[in-house]
């Protein structure tokens, strides 16, 4: 072959070869693009074993974690995890909007725990002024996130959250929700060990709000199905859903509340949202959002995820005659649940 013809297909070669380079790369771009995910409460009970669980997930590139304290040994510990994402942590007031500047989801875990003989009134009392307070710097610094609050009574913080982004001019109701999931872990767990079938392959939607009797768990909907169990079982694992944080607080006997398991779901929750704006199809979960499926004007219930948050509230499906009881009950409380809400971000 001649030298010429050599240089020819040596030339050919490498630009083939520059070509799939390009093109790998810009899969891979596409396949996991950058995604900011900021924890505010990053120091908390919540807060740390969430960060940990974010600084796993692959498709996040940066993660932020802010508190009010102690953020900085926090994420100095998690930054050591050797996975794809750079970690930043942020701690005071100040450092609140460089926390927030550029995220793709935020997610709140902030305030105080549930202690024995606490109710979820005496929570609101204290973390409806922080949830205010960080939700009036989420429409400052990144108006466009999709926010997930933990922080409890989420019946009434969900609301606090939208009011303040109204009054912003950012609310956006595809971008904002409450996190229920650990209800569905919850009854998915418990369901599971029932009907003794593989946790793996349950699927228990649970709707209505995210306390007390306000978690309406649809066992009749549950996946595999549990043709063993009675009605006093599906009564009794309602009632064991419902209360689940309370068997926690108990047992825990006044030294925390359910901060490992809210901190799992809670991840679950962030991950399906990153899902979504990545633009995976069919990414469904249950959560506490503005919604038209009763007459509150907000509810849970199975929520179809994309590049714009909410694509798509679907519906209750067939109830059985225990659980339409159970959804007529629950409104009266879910419905003060909300209005407390409003008319704290009003009134404050």
């Amino acid at each position: 072959m001649r030298p010429s013809m050599i240089r020819s297909v040596q030339s050919a070669l490498r630009r083939a070869s520059s070509s799939r380079h390009l093109l790998s790369r810009a899969y891979s771009a596409n396949a996991c693009p950058e995604r900011k995910v900021a924890v505010l409460g990053a120091a908390g009970g919540i807060g740390q074993p969430l960060a940990l669980l974010m600084k796993l997930n692959p498709l996040v590139s940066h993660l932020s974690l802010y508190d009010i304290a102690g953020t900085p040994g926090v994420a100095a510990d998690v930054s050591h995890v050797n996975t794809r994402s750079e970690v930043k942590g942020y701690m005071g007031e100040d450092q609140l909007g460089a926390a927030l500047e550029g995220s793709d989801v935020v997610v709140i875990p902030a305030g105080v725990p549930r202690k024995p003989g606490m109710t979820r009134d005496d929570l609101f009392n204290i973390n409806a002024g922080i949830v205010k307070t960080l939700c009036t710097a989420i429409a400052k610094y990144c108006p466009n996130a999709l926010v997930n609050m933990i922080s409890n009574p989420v019946n009434s913080t969900v609301p606090i959250a939208a009011e303040v982004f109204k009054k912003a001019g950012t609310y956006d109701e595809k971008k904002l929700f409450g996190v229920t999931t650990l209800d569905v872990v919850r009854a998915k767990t418990f369901y599971a060990g029932k009907a003794k079938v593989p946790v793996s392959e349950v699927d228990v939607p649970v709707v209505g709000g995210h306390a007390g009797i306000t978690i309406l768990p649809l066992f009749s909907q549950a996946k595999p199905l549990g043709s063993n169990l009675s009605e006093d079982d599906i009564k009794a694992l309602t009632k064991r859903t419902q209360d689940g944080g309370t068997e926690v607080v108990e047992a825990k006997a006044g030294k925390g509340s359910a901060t490992l398991s809210m901190a799992y779901a809670g991840s679950i929750f962030a991950d399906a949202c990153l899902k979504g704006l990545n633009g995976v199809p069919d990414v469904v979960e249950c959560s506490f959002v503005q919604s038209t499926v009763t007459d509150l004007p907000f509810f849970a219930s199975k929520v179809r995820l994309g590049k714009n948050g909410v694509e798509e509230i679907l519906g209750l499906g067939s109830l059985s005659d225990f659980e339409k009881e159970g959804l007529e009950k629950l409104k009266p409380e879910l419905k003060a649940s909300i209005e407390k809400g409003i008319k704290f971000a009003h009134g404050n």
